[in-house]
């Protein structure tokens, strides 16, 4: 599936001058001020009562298999330390995934940044747990492609990335004038996407750098021809049903030694198996939202 979308060129030139955070960064810290909410406010948004489950999610980075392999195991850690069922539910695609998480469908969710920001502002997400090492994302070619030897090259090519709202798949996106952007081809994980590389089914590729500093870590197949900026990582979010009492319990037991056992499958999945999780607030990611602004689906 080829898809393409596009960062405005005002947002560009904010984003990737640093002044992303420089021009709006109190805008965008007052607008994801969140608590978690206590009270009749709580009762207000909180319409499940203690015998439904919450349901957490992911993006689709595996098939169904593998991903109830790491998150299932997840979920029924989060089942015990909050009290409440927690049911774990696969989105078959990113397309399904996106109309589920901004309807608000999911209540505990573990994604990037940008989707934790857009969250924040839209639908009252608090974050409470992260991965506390910033993230890169690097654009390889194989390293016997002699074709390629810049970014901008990659202007109407075929360049192999996750699903189009992907913050690696932006990330390189962002790189580019609106009128001449790489042909995205979509892949389920970073796994695919290199193997794609490596196939020569396409230019070029955007991957983790976590990720691929396990698949290629000594660059004997691989050239890097980009490499984006720190961006924040992954994080737990959970929205208004997930009550004060079930949110504070999640960031204490996300945080734990006995969480690191538990999680460490779903975050080696995701390139980061030696670090445990931190604490988050929604300050961490003040303004990544900004990467969502010209993506179908996430206009409010």
């Amino acid at each position: 599936m080829i898809t393409f979308t596009r960062l405005s060129a005002g947002l560009l030139a904010c984003v990737f001058s640093g002044a992303l955070f420089a021009v709006d960064k109190s805008d965008a810290l007052r607008k994801t001020s969140f608590s978690p909410l206590a009270g009749e406010a709580a009762a207000k948004v909180s319409p499940l009562n203690s015998n439904e489950p919450l349901v957490f999610s992911a993006p689709p980075r595996e098939s169904s298999e593998e991903a109830h392999k790491l998150y299932q195991p997840v979920a029924d850690y989060l089942s015990r330390v909050t009290g409440r069922r927690v049911s774990y539910v696969y989105p078959r695609n990113w397309l399904l995934y996106q109309k589920e998480m901004t309807k608000g469908s999911y209540d505990i969710v573990f994604d990037g940044s940008h989707f934790n920001s857009w969250r924040i502002l839209h639908l009252q997400h608090n974050t409470v747990a992260k991965v506390p090492e910033q993230q890169m994302f690097k654009v390889v070619t194989r390293r016997d492609n002699t074709q390629i030897t810049s970014l901008k090259q990659l202007a109407g090519k075929k360049v192999c990335g996750m699903g189009a709202s992907n913050l690696g798949t932006l990330a390189l996106q962002s790189e580019f004038d609106p009128s001449r952007q790489p042909l995205i081809v979509e892949h389920i994980s970073w796994t695919k996407v290199y193997e794609a590389v490596m196939e020569n089914r396409c230019s070029a590729g955007i991957v983790s750098v976590a990720v691929l500093r396990k698949l290629d870590g000594a660059s004997n197949f691989t050239r890097v021809i980009h490499q984006s900026r720190q961006l924040p990582n992954q994080a737990f979010s959970a929205g208004p049903r997930v009550t004060t009492e079930e949110q504070n319990k999640l960031a204490r037991a996300l945080t734990s030694a006995e969480a690191h056992k538990v999680l460490e499958p779903m975050l080696s999945a995701n390139g980061v198996a030696d670090s445990g999780l931190v604490l988050a607030s929604k300050e961490d990611f003040a303004g990544m939202d900004a990467y969502l602004k010209d993506v179908w689906g996430y206009t409010r």
